[in-house]
């Protein structure tokens, strides 16, 4: 396995178009193991080059939904009754700790998305 570290930001394009040539690699072959060392390196990367501002709740939940083709009918087991979840969607009602950890655990969004202060709302 020939992998550098990425330190310019020909080494991060390189690095990316080696992730796409990997992308359906099985896990657990040397492939699968290269993969996962070149997601870890260009994440890093990322994080110092290209810091992102974390979604607001809402956003993060829709930008889920869109991804996962969910509707408001599969977010009820986290949230709610339908009317709680188009609250929250509306930006109506904050999310409770419990839905917080029920999105997290069922749908994979990052906690930290999921407490950050909605844009515009102050506490």
């Amino acid at each position: 396995m020939d992998i550098k570290p990425i330190k310019t930001d020909a080494d991060y394009r390189l690095a990316l178009k080696e992730i796409e040539t990997l992308m359906l690699a099985k896990a657990d072959s040397p492939e699968g193991e290269k993969l996962d060392v070149l997601v870890t390196l260009v994440e890093a990367y990322e994080q110092k080059h290209y810091p992102l501002d974390l979604p607001d709740p809402v956003a993060a939940i829709k930008f889920e939904m869109e991804q996962k083709g969910l509707t408001v009918k599969d977010l009820e087991p986290m949230i709610g009754k339908s009317n709680r979840v188009y609250e929250i969607l509306n930006h109506k009602r904050s999310l409770t700790l419990k839905m917080i950890w029920r999105l997290h655990d069922q749908l994979g969004i990052p906690a930290e998305s999921l407490i950050k202060q909605p844009s515009g709302h102050h506490a």
